[in-house]
């Protein structure tokens, strides 16, 4: 990725319903070994999950008055209202402003934020053999090449093969605290994001989401879809986590 990039840093959003909120944010508390910050916003909606220090925070949860839940990005730009424009300018749909954050939808229909860059650099350490290292966009195929595009030409990213060719990865600034990753779906439907994590032993890994109120679904070729504890799927995957 080119170093121009105006994407400094980002955020993985985890929106659930606010009927389980505590249930949630403990688990995801319990999962990344962080502590839960004091609630903010007009109804103690927004929470962020801190690391020990030296570390910066990557996630954060929003409690939702209505709707199932999912996953969005935020994306932290030292301009935020230029940023947006340009992303406006690209297709994307404003759905919300106010200073300091940009709320806007992608061609596709993909949810993100931008919001100011607070300068952080340092991403968590891995916890418990895990690490939040990754979040995937998950794309329908006939939005697929479209979408791709809009993202690559919003932030400077570069699109990359993998090894299957359903999946790009998005090449972010080396001190970007995660990985982003474009699935192609088999089929089209609403678009979405989930979260992934790099473990070091994947059964291990499963056995501690679980304990901590993760419910196992199925197995892919190197990773197990799991779900949270509002139902919402994210994975596990073979990928060192110190990398």
């Amino acid at each position: 990725m080119s170093s121009s990039s105006p994407v400094h840093w980002g955020y993985a959003f985890v929106d659930r319903p606010r009927a389980g909120a505590d249930r949630d944010r403990a688990f995801w508390a319990a999962v990344t070994g962080t502590e839960i910050s004091e609630a903010r916003g007009e109804d103690g909606e927004f929470v962020t999950f801190l690391p020990p220090e030296p570390y910066d925070a990557v996630l954060k949860h929003q409690s939702l008055r209505e709707g199932r839940g999912g996953t969005h990005l935020d994306l932290g730009v030292a301009d935020v209202e230029g940023f947006a424009r340009h992303a406006a300018g690209l297709g994307a749909l404003t759905e919300h402003e106010e200073p300091g954050l940009v709320v806007l939808r992608s061609p596709a229909g993909l949810g993100f934020c931008v919001v100011h860059d607070d300068g952080l650099n340092v991403p968590p350490p891995s916890f418990g053999g895990a690490r939040l290292d990754q979040v995937t966009l998950d794309i329908g195929p006939s939005a697929y090449d479209d979408e791709v595009a809009f993202w690559t030409r919003m932030t400077g990213w570069e699109a990359e093969p993998t090894n299957q060719p359903e999946y790009q990865h998005l090449r972010t600034a080396r001190d970007f605290p995660f990985r982003i990753l474009a699935q192609r779906l088999a089929a089209d439907r609403e678009p979405g994001a989930h979260i992934d994590f790099a473990t070091a032993d994947r059964e291990a890994a499963r056995a501690r989401h679980e304990l901590a109120g993760a419910t196992y679904v199925r197995e892919g070729a190197e990773w197990h879809v799991m779900r949270d504890t509002a139902g919402i799927e994210y994975c596990l995957t073979d990928r060192s986590p110190e990398q």
